[in-house]
């Protein structure tokens, strides 16, 4: 993932129409975002702030912050919406493999949350494909940190003989659970990770997990784009549903293990 748009500041967003916040000011509705005949489809408003608050009405909304070096904060709402659904979820017969390896080792294993700021940390460092940077500046760290701390913000890791050899970071509130970003290590690390995520969601009932925006890996993976319309209604029905518990178990690998490839 990465910014679309080279908006540099509040006066080129006030000339494009584009909203301004200020900080606690609600958010606009989701429909009224650019969409395909704009600049940068999806982009909803610029600015507020990225504290616990602003972030939970954000993603229970279905918004989210993305932005680059320079750039105010920017939410978007992305139309069509990418989702992985838990039970499409097709691991290649590769990836396959290696799953049944890692799962059937006891010197590896998926953990959450103990070790979130490296995770973090280690995402911030790892660029996309094609990307010079990072979207995960500091101001994303400490707004992650603050909301994992407050219960909404989870990583996900992969272990492999006492060492943290990749994973990801995703926001849960509810159970509408909402993919950030992955950083490996090892090969294939990060895709344990997401497979693991995806393992502890089926088992949860979870039936989708939020991918932001299409991408070819994704697809491979069964993931697929749904209307923005559907998305919300979907997020706002799962974030009313009980918290999850952020633990793993290894019995979670039969879900994805015992059927057919």
């Amino acid at each position: 993932m990465g910014p679309a748009t080279d908006v540099a500041g509040p006066i080129f967003l006030l000339r494009m129409n584009l909203l301004w916040l200020e900080p606690g000011e609600a958010f606009p509705a989701v429909a009224t975002a650019w969409d395909a005949s704009q600049p940068a489809p999806g982009l909803l408003a610029a600015g507020g702030a990225l504290d616990v608050e602003t972030l939970h009405r954000a993603y229970s909304s279905g918004i989210f912050p993305w932005f680059s070096n320079g750039q105010p904060v920017l939410w978007w709402s992305t139309d069509p919406r990418m989702v992985l659904s838990t039970r499409e979820f097709r691991p290649h017969r590769s990836l396959r493999r290696t799953l049944i390896r890692f799962a059937g080792d006891p010197g590896c294993e998926v953990r959450f949350d103990t070790v979130f700021d490296e995770v973090i940390e280690a995402c911030a460092a790892s660029p996309r494909t094609g990307q010079s940077g990072t979207w995960i500046l500091p101001a994303m760290v400490r707004a992650y940190r603050a909301f994992h701390r407050a219960g909404f913000a989870h990583s996900v890791e992969c272990w492999i003989n006492g060492q943290l050899a990749g994973g990801l970071y995703c926001v849960a509130i509810g159970q509408a659970v909402f993919g950030e970003s992955m950083f490996t290590r090892v090969p294939d690390a990060s895709k344990i990770a997401l497979a693991g995520l995806v393992a502890f969601c089926r088992c949860h009932g979870v039936g989708t997990i939020d991918c932001q925006q299409n991408t070819a890996h994704l697809a491979s993976l069964g993931a697929r784009e749904i209307a923005r319309a559907d998305f919300v209604a979907q997020v706002a029905q799962d974030t009313r549903k009980p918290a999850l518990s952020w633990r793993f178990d290894p019995v979670y690998w039969s879900e994805l293990l015992s059927a057919k490839p």
